[in-house]
């Protein structure tokens, strides 16, 4: 059971408001691209299928009339589809921008690309005008599609990439590339690797209070509980104030009691987090495995079933929901009706990426 993911970033929480565009080169979102704030709106209340059928009016509308604005649509064209995983359609739309074979070891290295190829329309604007999120999609789809060594060069290759540029928004970048990498990693169970890579982000802010954490979430995937010890008090050490650090801080004295078994002691470090934040989904799931473990298989499913009812917007998270439909096969014989009902009432309230199969009925 692990906290939250042991990286700082990874596809799954990809935004398009850095990686479209540097904010120097435009004032506003508005600016940008014809109807922008609207789609950035859509897609943080995860309606993906509103964005796609904005962003196809826009294209058979003629609205879109510079080169980048086609860019910037077609990243979120392709992020919805992502979000929807139709992979295959997402890979589709990244690749019309470039065969691979025109320049196979960076498909987008094109002047096309360029804001200084169009000097009538961008006058004195200079460099890439291609959003970071394609290059990140470009790099993820092939492993959503059966071939993760591809993903994991691309991933790679796109390090070096970030790594080859100066400013404060590509550190932002590498960051978020390496984030992606060790969270790949760890899902594969290839810790010694997700460890160097949390490392390697910590050099670059090392004293964030959440890479530590997850440093000490690997070390106890691999048994490292006083390197864990350590990193979580380094955490401590931060004194940091807020409700956010504040649970950080409890859910991670929850990880030791957890290790050591502790279930009674667990549960009231996740009962603190849950007072503080009723929103704090992971100390809700986690104490809800903790009474199970304790054989209070009852009050386990009334603390989800609660916590779904009254902040569903934050309590609607795949993890939960499995643990959920676990614990209703556990107790139900007839457990097929309730998870039926669970997953019609999902369907109505869910945006639109939420994964409906999680439920197993």
């Amino acid at each position: 059971m692990e906290d939250r993911d042991p990286a700082s970033a990874s596809i799954e929480t990809l935004t398009l408001e850095d990686p479209l565009s540097s904010s120097t080169r435009f004032s506003s979102a508005a600016d940008l691209a014809p109807d922008l704030p609207s789609l950035l709106d859509l897609a943080a209340r995860g309606q993906w299928r509103s964005v796609l059928d904005k962003v196809a009016r826009a294209r058979t509308t003629s609205l879109l009339s510079k080169p980048h604005e086609h860019l910037v649509y077609l990243a979120f064209s392709a992020l919805s589809l992502h979000k929807l995983r139709r992979f295959a359609d997402a890979s589709l739309e990244i690749d019309s921008l470039s065969p691979a074979d025109e320049f196979p070891d960076d498909p987008f290295n094109h002047t096309r690309f360029l804001y200084d190829s169009y000097p009538e329309i961008y006058h004195t604007l200079r460099g890439s005008m291609l959003p970071f999120a394609v290059r990140i999609l470009y790099a993820d789809l092939p492993q959503r599609i059966g071939n993760r060594s591809e993903s994991l060069d691309r991933l790679y290759s796109l390090l070096c990439f970030t790594r080859g540029r100066s400013g404060d928004q590509w550190r932002r970048r590498e960051a978020f590339v390496l984030g992606a990498l060790a969270a790949n990693h760890f899902v594969h169970r290839e810790f010694d690797v997700a460890l160097s890579l949390i490392r390697e982000l910590l050099a670059l802010n090392p004293s964030d209070p959440v890479l530590l954490s997850r440093l000490g979430y690997v070390q106890l995937q691999i048994g490292d509980l006083d390197g864990a010890k350590e990193s979580f008090a380094r955490v401590e050490g931060t004194k940091l104030s807020g409700v956010e650090f504040d649970n950080l801080v409890g859910r991670n004295r929850a990880l030791e009691f957890l290790v050591a078994k502790d279930y009674v002691s667990a549960v009231r470090e996740y009962e603190e987090c849950i007072e503080r934040d009723p929103r704090d989904v992971v100390a809700v799931n986690n104490k809800a495995l903790c009474l199970m473990y304790s054989r209070d298989l009852s009050d386990s499913i009334k603390l989800l079933e609660g916590t779904l009812e009254r902040v569903p917007t934050a309590a609607l998270n795949e993890t939960l929901v499995v643990n959920l439909c676990s614990m209703y096969e556990l107790a139900y014989v007839q457990h097929g009706d309730i998870k039926t009902s669970l997953s019609n009432w999902i369907a109505r309230v869910a945006p639109d990426d939420f994964d409906s199969s999680c439920t197993r009925t």
